[in-house]
């Protein structure tokens, strides 16, 4: 764990990125004050980066805009196709179930105490939405206490040869792993959304959201 501190260090020393994440961590913090709509656009980007790109996702997610919110599913899995989704008609079918929790999932979100019991909550209720998606979803509108294992995060620590590579990436397995990136970030004096942002710049090169 001493050598994954000390690159997290060499990161956060670098003062350019350290100036990208907090800036992404601001509007990610910001996102809490948008409109519901937003907010459901923000949980219909989650739902396209399983198993496939989190960059293309954003890409897609920006041609697509209020269509989330109104293309029929049809429709909206003819735009997924046109913009070069994976899972075009499933991830449509799975958006306009979501969508009875379009105007109400801002609420919904701000009646739960627990984050455990919200994110909990996610994977139960939308479909298409597991621990990585939910946690994705919450760390982008403000809650930074959950951890984001893409494969990208999963490859970085078996590089460090602090996990070993899950074949599947159970509930169990995702929670173990998630106890170890806490451990990580609080000793690193930083929290897991911070984290996962600096070891995703560190993997990839890049900032995304």
């Amino acid at each position: 764990m001493e050598e994954l501190l000390t690159r997290i260090e060499e990161l956060k020393k670098d003062n350019k990125i350290k100036i990208f994440v907090e800036k992404r961590l601001m509007e990610f913090s910001e996102m809490e004050k948008r409109e519901a709509g937003d907010i459901f656009k923000e949980l219909c980007f989650c739902i396209l980066t399983a198993n496939f790109s989190a960059e293309k996702s954003i890409k897609i997610q920006e041609k697509i805009g209020d269509g989330f919110l109104n293309l029929s599913e049809s429709q909206l899995a003819e735009r997924l196709k046109e913009l070069g989704h994976r899972y075009p008609n499933a991830r449509a079918r799975y958006i306009v179930l979501a969508r009875k929790y379009r105007d109400s999932l801002k609420k919904i979100i701000k009646s739960f105490h627990e984050e455990i019991e919200l994110r909990e909550w996610l994977v139960k209720n939308i479909k298409g939405i597991g621990y990585k998606e939910a946690s994705h979803f919450l760390r982008n509108i403000g809650y930074f206490n959950f951890a984001i294992l893409d494969f990208h995060i999963i490859d970085f620590l078996v590089n460090y040869q602090l996990i070993d590579k899950p074949k599947i990436l159970t509930k169990r397995k995702y929670l173990e792993i998630e106890k170890l990136l806490k451990q990580v970030a609080k000793k690193a004096g930083i929290s897991l959304a911070e984290l996962d942002l600096y070891l995703w710049y560190s993997e990839t090169g890049k900032i995304l959201k």
